[in-house]
């Protein structure tokens, strides 16, 4: 019951008359929200001038979190091992972020701690937090009426739905191991995931892929979470005539048509082609090893070769995040070949478009900035400092009033 008022609310919402619409982006301004893991904290970027408008404390909470961790010994035992597994020696403060349809809160994805908050964008304070399943919380994603926020409970081997007025978990969505990337259609109607298994293992070996545990790409129902199809991409990729490759869906681009998604997999220098009609891989793409070159795959972060891919909203180009590589690449999808690598720094870890599609926006969690590469040139335009290691981004906005 609660969901079907909460689906009539959404369509509510997506029936907006046209002039509330136009007044609330008057209201508003658009933003890059890039998150700093180790920091905890979040710059809020002009996506167009590339200055910071305002830097966001995520975990003012801090010592509540810990104090309560450091009470419950299966808790620890999962904040010590995220720290030494999967954050290089460093708590995961902040891993996603996006900000509500009318500028007023920005919604983070909080790792160490296992549970999502929304945060005020004028004061600063928190005004929800919402607790997942398990003991890890990872990727996000935001329905276009902003009143559901879907989160990977890594531990949980679940999807947990956010209702975001009321701040908490709604329903829950089946995954395979470690659920990782969500992304909504463009209408809304389904949800594109994946779930990418245990990437700290030292099973690293083509031949060992299975035991990374169950991984699938998953497509669902949005109306309903129902699971609609459920896809092993290794066995995909093999039947294409592309053995010995992971399983594990990293990040993915979905084309405005939605008949196609790139998508990059574990331990795999280039982008996998898919067609979403037909179920069938259509191509891998190899690109460069870069920096990678001669490094054994144990020494790869998390598994991941490449980790970040973005499509600009023309659909005619992808933007990579060569992270074991130290370059950003742009790719022209007609005909798919590389078009250039570009010099960025250490460990360029999540690619975003910007909403015009003129750049992309590559953080380099290596040397604590974002890189601005030009779409049409392929050449990088500009570097902005941000907080310690970035990793995810996303296009957001913010009330005018709150910023100068």
């Amino acid at each position: 019951m609660r969901i079907a008022l909460l689906a009539l609310a959404t369509a509510a919402v997506g029936a907006m008359a046209p002039g509330a619409q136009a007044a609330t982006t008057e209201r508003t301004r658009d933003v890059l929200v890039v998150s700093n893991n180790w920091a905890g904290t979040a710059d809020l970027i002009d996506p167009r001038t590339f200055k910071r408008l305002k830097r966001i404390n995520v975990i003012p909470d801090r010592a509540a979190r810990v104090a309560e961790i450091r009470a419950d010994p299966t808790a620890k035992g999962f904040y010590d091992s995220i720290r030494t597994l999967v954050g290089e020696g460093h708590n995961q403060y902040v891993d996603d972020g996006f900000t509500s349809p009318d500028g007023k809160v920005v919604y983070f994805s909080r790792p160490s701690f296992a549970d999502v908050v929304a945060i005020d964008l004028r004061t600063g304070r928190i005004r929800w937090r919402a607790k997942v399943d398990g003991y890890r919380a990872d990727h996000m994603a935001l329905s276009v009426s902003g009143r559901r926020l879907l989160v990977s409970a890594s531990t949980a081997n679940v999807i947990d739905v956010i209702d975001t007025r009321a701040g908490k978990v709604v329903a829950k969505i089946p995954s395979g191991d470690a659920p990782h990337e969500n992304t909504f259609s463009s209408d809304g109607r389904r949800i594109f995931h994946a779930s990418i298994g245990p990437v700290y293992t030292d099973t690293d070996a083509p031949a060992q892929d299975a035991t990374k545990g169950r991984r699938y790409f998953q497509v669902i129902d949005a109306r309903t979470n129902q699971v609609l199809k459920r896809i092993d991409m290794g066995q995909k990729l093999a039947e294409a005539g592309y053995p010995n490759l992971s399983a594990s869906v990293r990040p993915m681009a979905i084309t405005p048509d939605e008949r196609s998604v790139y998508f990059q997999v574990s331990f795999l220098f280039g982008i996998v082609q898919y067609d979403l009609r037909t179920d069938k891989v259509v191509t891998v793409l190899d690109l460069p090893l870069g920096a990678a070159e001669g490094l054994d795959r144990t020494k790869f972060l998390l598994d991941s070769a490449h980790h970040g891919l973005a499509m600009n909203p023309q659909g005619t180009k992808l933007c990579v995040a060569g992270t074991m590589s130290n370059y950003a690449a742009i790719v022209t999808r007609r005909p798919f070949r590389l078009q250039r690598t570009i010099p960025v720094g250490r460990v360029p870890y999540w690619s975003q478009s910007s909403a015009d599609g003129r750049h992309c926006f590559v953080s380099v969690a290596g040397e604590d900035r974002v890189s601005v590469i030009s779409f049409r040139t392929a050449r990088e335009v500009k570097r902005i400092k941000v907080g310690d290691h970035p990793q995810r981004m996303r296009n957001g906005v913010i009330r005018r009033s709150y910023v100068r």
